[in-house]
Formats: C-alpha cells, sequence, structure tokens
C-alpha cells in the first residue's frame, strides 16, 4: 500500500501552488544571470560599482543618505539597535513581544551585543502611541515592524505611525524600521517607501520576501550610520569577498516587482474573501492590509492537514505547505501572494473553494 503523503509532499507535487513566486531553486538564479555580461565585475568586500550602485539606487527609493546591503536581516538589525544604544549610551531597545529579534534570533541582541528589551503590548495587537508613552523604562531605540507578521500582518493606520514618530523625536527616542516586507504595505498606505521611511531615523528591507531574490538585506539611514554599520559589518563577519551573487538578483527581481505590490495586495483581499466564505475559516486580518494574511481554522492541525492534503490531490492547487496548531481544536497558516497567483484558473480557484468549504463542514460533524 503507498504511504500517504505529507501535506508538504502534496504541496510540492500539486500542479499550482498559490502562494509565493514560485519554487525557490537553481532556476531563479539562471533567469537572472542568463540576462547578464560575463565581463561583469564582482564586487570586493564592499566596494565596486554592481554593490556601490545597487545601494545607492536602494537609498534612493528609500529617502536616505546612503544604504548598506547585507548578507542577512538579522546581521542588519542587531547593528542597527547596537549603533543607536552606542550613541545615546544605553542598552536598552523596545519592541514587539513576537519581534523577530526576540523570538526566531537565539537571543543574539542580548548574547552578542548585551542589549535589553523592552517588550510592548500584548503580543495579539499593535503597539499603539499609548504604549510608547507608557514605557515603563528608557530605551535608546524603538522598533516598529510593518506589517507586523507573526499577528498576521497587521499594521497601524498611518496617522497613528506618524504620531508615534512625533513622541519618539520630541523625546529623544531612535525609530528604527523593521520593513523586511515595507513594499507590500505602501499600497495600503498609499505613501511611497521614502515617505513611510522619512519618519524612520533607520530602515531595514528584505531584498528575498516580497522582493524574491535569494538572501539579503540592505540598511539604510544617515551617511555616517551607515558607515559605521560597515564596521560592525566587518566586525559580524558579514563582509565577504563577494556578494553580488545575492545582490544581482535583489536587484533584478526588485525591478521586475516592485511595481506588482498593489496587484499582489488585491489579489490577497480577493482570496482572503474566498476564505471567509468557508466553514470555520477566519482570516487575520479579515480583510488583508497587505499581500499577506493568517489562515485561522477551527479545527485541530491534523484534521485540517488531512483536509488539505486530500484538497491538492483532487484539484491540483496547492493552498500552503503546512499548518501550525493553535491549540487542541484549532490551527493556522500564512498566506503570502505573489507571482504564481495569477497562474491559477479562476474556475479552478472557485471551484477549489466550494470543496474546501464541504470537506470543513464534514471534518466539523
Amino acid at each position: 500500500m503507498q504511504e500517504k503523503l505529507s501535506l508538504a509532499e502534496a504541496f510540492k507535487e500539486a500542479a499550482f501552488q498559490l502562494p509565493a513566486h514560485g519554487k525557490r531553486n537553481v532556476q531563479v538564479l539562471k533567469e537572472v544571470f542568463e540576462q547578464i555580461e560575463g565581463h561583469l565585475d564582482s564586487d570586493i568586500y564592499g566596494t565596486g560599482k554592481v554593490i556601490e550602485d545597487f545601494q545607492a539606487n536602494m537609498a534612493e527609493v528609500l529617502g536616505k543618505e546612503a544604504a548598506v546591503f547585507f548578507p542577512s536581516g538579522t546581521m542588519a538589525q542587531q547593528i542597527a539597535l547596537r549603533l543607536w544604544c552606542d550613541r545615546k549610551g544605553l542598552n536598552q531597545v523596545a519592541y514587539h513581544p513576537l519581534c523577530h529579534l526576540e523570538i526566531h534570533e537565539e537571543d543574539g541582541l542580548k548574547q552578542l551585543h548585551h542589549i535589553e528589551s523592552v517588550l510592548l503590548a500584548d503580543k495579539n495587537r499593535l503597539i499603539t502611541l499609548e504604549d510608547v508613552q507608557g514605557m515603563p523604562e528608557e530605551v535608546a531605540c524603538l522598533l516598529l515592524e510593518l506589517p507586523q507578521r507573526e499577528i498576521g500582518g497587521q499594521l497601524p493606520e498611518y496617522s497613528e505611525l506618524e504620531a508615534i514618530s512625533a513622541y519618539c523625536r520630541e523625546k529623544g527616542i531612535y525609530l528604527h524600521l523593521d520593513g523586511a516586507r515595507l513594499f507590500e504595505v505602501l499600497p495600503y498606505y498609499q505613501k511611497s517607501a521614502a515617505e513611510v521611511c522619512a519618519l524612520f531615523d533607520s530602515v531595514y528591507i528584505s531584498v528575498y520576501k516580497g522582493i524574491g531574490g535569494i538572501a539579503g538585506a540592505v540598511l539604510a539611514g544617515t551617511a555616517d550610520f551607515t558607515a559605521e554599520s560597515k564596521v560592525w559589518k566587518r566586525r559580524h563577519g558579514g563582509d565577504l569577498i563577494s556578494l553580488y551573487p545575492y545582490i544581482i538578483p535583489a536587484d533584478f527581481y526588485f525591478k521586475q516587482r516592485v511595481h506588482k505590490m498593489e496587484k499582489y495586495y488585491e489579489e490577497a483581499k480577493a482570496l482572503a474573501a474566498l476564505y471567509n466564505q468557508c466553514h470555520a475559516v477566519t482570516t487575520l486580518p479579515l480583510e488583508p492590509v497587505s499581500n499577506m494574511f493568517h489562515v485561522h481554522v477551527s479545527l485541530p492541525k491534523t484534521v485540517v492537514e488531512d483536509v488539505l492534503i486530500d484538497l491538492y490531490q483532487a484539484t491540483g492547487i496547492g493552498l500552503t505547505s503546512y499548518v501550525r496548531e493553535v491549540d487542541e481544536f484549532s490551527s493556522y497558516y500564512e498566506v503570502s501572494i505573489g507571482d504564481n497567483y495569477s497562474g491559477v484558473p479562476q474556475d479552478k480557484l472557485q471551484s477549489l473553494f466550494v470543496r474546501l468549504n464541504e470537506r470543513l463542514q464534514q471534518a466539523s460533524s
């Protein structure tokens, strides 16, 4: 008897995969480098046309004096917070309880830089101006993540963001933007990247999440701030002899996708509406504010996995490669819309959600 596929295996075998831009395989690189002249010189330890041009372009897009390419966002953000703490002479920063630095980096900020964190707001909601005004301790820097990924990609209203920025400047608190998905939130705010970044002293963006590059990040701010960040980049071992295998795809896919964020956003709203018509399903947010949202199902993880595996095999469309447990009665997964979505025939998609609703009703009975 054939062994039953796991959810990840069933997703991989599906003819259509709904989220993201496509498979992370060698073709992602080949598509880029087939169009690049072989005589293009590499960067060398952070210098050279290929890296300097990219950094200058990103600084202009983000409305900052300068920008630095880092091999990882983890490195870039720890360094940004270290620099602000050094300037204030205060080793304490504030951020959301589900901030990447708090839950995904093995206490790197604390262990490597001896910086302590003040956690603001309940983990299930956004940081507000009231939270910032009521901070129990003095901090050198406040980090805000736009969107707040771990709670479905929620966003504060722009007026709230402006008020927090103004308060931080009044009180001499540096404000740093975790903008890993910054470009994805611009359609909701109806602002340019530079307009949003003007509210912050420093900003980090990912070049592989919504943009779809291979790996890497950009840290932007004033010229003196970024110059200092390069020193720490060397200290962290991030000043590789050459970073062009990451920079060239980042530049290529940025130019290809940055103008599609409005399209991804509208598609995310359409997809969330389909989910919310299904039994036992609610999206968070109910209507997405970017190209991402969470799908919450009032059924156990194992039940949802079995439903999805059968659905993939019946329709050839994969919705997610994983499901996470909330508790013994409920589960969730994340959806992030990219190039893949428009490749799925709409009639097949509508049929899939009719089947999903039916299967969830059966599983609940």
